[in-house]
């Protein structure tokens, strides 16, 4: 665990002992060394390994002692007890965002709400009014706030469900005699958000392979089992549906399970208006049933008299007209990237320093990286002040000259303020090489004013990228309000990016955003945002939602080497010098 997450524990604590209804200032502690915890600048490691935790402000013996259990173990006996001591129903309650342990409580005791249900039939009926200082507003955020839980529970984050789907395939390839294997359905479409894995085998023996799929260790309870298709539930409770299919009906089955349903039903009119038929099986003649095709997806476009749609594509979007004249674009593959966009380092609040991050960029195959921590008014991330990230400036010129030709590019993740304004003045934005733009704070701005705000900083000759443009956070916070085609007409006209974060949560410009922006002409980076190594491999994640959006090569950054990309920094600041 690291210090955000040992805070996060500590502000957990706080909550339960809040419930409890616990001493106001041992609670007040717990909050105060979180907030102390998620402002240290110095290795929290390091200060444990010489003794130095007490040295933090508000860690005292006691919560040295549980940091220390955190960092060696990766979890708190104190916080699993304290759990048991707190109906769960009332824990559940604080998973809604706006919903704190004062109004828990309230709603708890006052009227036995044992569950997010109950919550929100309460707020639905403006019952909840009847608690001194409950406004209709309050009884609409917290509404908000349950959609926003509910959906997170239906669905997973694309991330996740590739990571269950990866545990799932290697238990299914231990079985005998499969011969083909792949995920379908929305996972392989590469949607944000997934509800069930679907798995399609090619195999003689489907019955062998299904009393097999069932018996797999990540299998919690088997739903349904028969001759073809198996349903089960694993432990983390995803449901996970099994279909087996023969050989030569592989990829018609692929294409048929893949969908999306639109996209299926599409297909099935072109081939109904030439005499056809499509199914799981294949592709057949209406009237006497000769099979076409069927092994292969390739086939069924090729007798319907298209090319070969990526799964990406398949959302009935333009993607069969295009397929029929011949003008399906060529799609951002992984191979295309030459530079790592967006990362974090220890100078504010990332876990490794700019050297280690450089060598897991270099390892990944990249030529380049961005170097962008936070900018000062993000004190909660060790925001870097002016003196701070001119001292790291020095740092990168030093690591740059020992690790050509790999190079990293000196920038900031720098907080646009409430009125538009940047946390920088321009004196030092042009020292940087790469200026990235972001909203972190008053998200609940109205529209035009959020709207203003933003095309505000776009406008600034310094302003390369604007990154997680809407601000949302999958199944927490929902986007804030914009008028994004006037954000991204003012980025085209201005010549400033608009990014696709790769975040898990985040996924952020999604697909249709991602196409809207292309089509308006501004362009495009897919950045992991990375905090720590690990998160390097989410660029997949961002490089799908970019290949939903239709989008290219030539219209990313992350596709143009080092000096290229400096040179289009190099135009929106000339040409804004020009004019003004």
């Amino acid at each position: 665990m690291d210090q955000r997450e040992i805070a996060e524990v500590f502000e957990q604590i706080a909550d339960l002992l809040e419930l409890k209804g616990e001493n106001p200032f041992r609670i007040q502690a717990y909050r105060r060394a979180a907030l102390n915890l998620k402002n240290l600048s110095e290795d929290l490691r390091l200060l444990a390994e010489t003794n130095g935790l007490e040295r933090i402000p508000g860690i005292g013996k006691d919560l040295s002692a549980k940091i220390l259990e955190m960092l060696q173990t990766g979890k708190l006996r104190y916080l699993d007890e304290l759990k048991k001591q707190v109906p769960a129903s009332l824990a559940e309650l604080l998973t809604i965002p706006g919903v704190g342990p004062k109004t828990a409580r309230l709603v708890y005791d006052r009227f036995h709400a044992k569950s997010i249900d109950d919550l929100e039939r309460l707020a639905r009926t403006g019952k909840l009014r009847a608690i001194p200082g409950f406004q209709a507003k309050k009884e609409e955020n917290i509404l908000r706030g349950v959609a926003l839980v509910k959906t997170g529970k239906e669905r997973m984050p694309l991330g996740e469900a590739m990571e269950a789907a990866e545990e799932v395939l290697k238990g299914i390839k231990t079985l005998k005699g499969i011969k083909r294997l792949s995920v379908a359905g929305s996972l392989r479409r590469c949607k944000e958000t997934v509800r069930d894995l679907d798995i399609l085998i090619a195999s003689p023996q489907p019955e062998k392979v299904m009393d097999g799929f069932v018996r797999l260790p990540f299998v919690a309870a088997v739903q349904a089992q028969g001759e073809t298709k198996s349903s089960i539930r694993t432990r983390q409770g995803i449901q996970v549906d099994l279909r087996v299919v023969p050989l030569d009906s592989f990829g018609a089955a692929l294409l048929y399970f893949t969908g999306s349903k639109e996209h299926n039903i599409r297909l099935r009119s072109l081939a109904n208006r030439s005499g056809l038929t499509i199914n799981e099986y294949g592709i057949f003649h209406e009237k006497d049933g000769k099979k076409f095709a069927g092994r292969e997806e390739e086939e069924i476009y090729e007798v319907l008299g298209l090319s070969w749609i990526p799964p990406e594509l398949r959302e009935d979007r333009g993607e069969i007209e295009a397929a029929r004249k011949g003008l399906l674009p060529q799609l951002v593959d992984a191979k295309d990237i030459e530079g790592s966009f967006h990362n974090h380092s220890t100078w504010s609040d990332g876990r490794h320093s700019i050297e280690e991050i450089a060598g897991a960029v270099r390892k990944q195959g990249y030529r380049y990286m961005i170097l962008s921590d936070h900018s000062q008014s993000l004190r909660i991330a060790k925001g870097l002040s002016e003196a701070r990230i001119l001292a790291q400036l020095k740092e990168v010129g030093a690591l740059n000259r020992r690790l050509k030709p790999f190079r990293i590019l000196t920038g900031s993740e720098v907080d646009i303020l409430p009125d538009g304004r940047l946390d920088y003045p321009d004196a030092v934005l042009k020292k940087l090489d790469v200026v990235i733009a972001a909203v972190h704070s008053a998200f609940k701005q109205p529209k035009e004013m959020m709207t203003r705000r933003i095309v505000k900083a776009v406008r600034n000759r310094y302003v390369s990228i604007l990154a997680h443009p809407t601000g949302r956070l999958l199944g927490e916070r929902d986007p804030y309000a914009l008028d994004m085609e006037a954000v991204f007409r003012e980025a085209a006209r201005t010549g400033t990016a608009m990014e696709i974060n790769c975040c898990t949560v985040r996924m952020d410009l999604n697909d249709v955003y991602a196409r809207q922006a292309k089509e308006c002409g501004a362009k495009l980076v897919i950045s992991t945002d990375t905090h720590a190594l690990e998160q390097l491999g989410t660029l997949k994640l961002g490089v799908a939602m970019a290949r939903r959006a239709w989008v290219g090569p030539k219209d990313i950054l992350n596709s143009m080497g080092a000096d290229e990309l400096l040179r289009w920094v190099a135009r929106k600041r000339d040409v804004t010098a020009e004019k003004t």
